[in-house]
């Protein structure tokens, strides 16, 4: 049986709209009593256990009538909406009614249930497991090996450095004293001429 929320709700719509509510409210009380009638979503919907099953809404042309495992009642004059199991059918009069389809629709609602929070209950479960095994792995995975470290070039020992200091300085006077001898010959050799042509 439906709430005082669900005759609240029918009770804020135009005329026409509320008397399609009103006569469906009335026809799903009736071939449903096990159900429970409330505003969820802020619709009136009707629950079998956890699960919904049917459930109304306005629309701007009319009222729109979903039965959420309506893809499963094999009924073409239902119209498959979304991704789930939802079928609906639109009333823009509640002449359109036809309540003998709808006995036999809300009967199929009554058996044929889809179990929304049973499957909802398992995908979250599923996504748990998941990352739980994901944290497992990452926590027993070995760390990544860091790249070894480049060595600095040695640097030179002072003591070293001295030594090549002093041959350098070594070098360096061998041939500065080359570079002087090289040029007294010359003065020497002239000197020789000249005391050859006193004589």
């Amino acid at each position: 049986m439906s709430n005082d929320d669900v005759a609240a709700y029918n009770a804020k719509l135009d005329p026409q709209r509320a008397a399609i509510t009103d006569r469906l409210r009335a026809i799903i009380d009736a071939q449903l009593p096990q159900a429970e009638g409330k505003t969820w979503h802020a619709i009136p919907v009707w629950f079998i256990g956890e699960n919904p099953v049917v459930g109304y809404t306005e629309r701007k042309t009319g009222v729109m009538l979903m039965f959420w495992n309506g893809q499963h009642f094999d009924e073409p004059e239902l119209e498959a909406s979304g991704s789930f199991h939802m079928a609906q059918i639109a009333f823009e009069d509640v002449a359109q009614i036809d309540e003998q389809k709808l006995a036999g629709w809300l009967a199929k609602a009554g058996t044929s249930i889809w179990d929304m929070v049973g499957e909802r209950n398992a995908a979250v479960a599923a996504q748990r497991a998941e990352k739980a095994r994901a944290k497992a792995e990452a926590t027993t995975a070995p760390a990544p090996k860091s790249p070894p470290k480049k060595k600095a070039p040695a640097k030179a020992k002072p003591k070293a450095k001295a030594k090549a200091k002093v041959k350098a300085k070594a070098k360096s006077k061998v041939k500065a004293k080359a570079k002087t001898k090289s040029k007294a010959k010359p003065r020497t050799r002239a000197k020789a001429k000249k005391a050859r042509s006193k004589k």
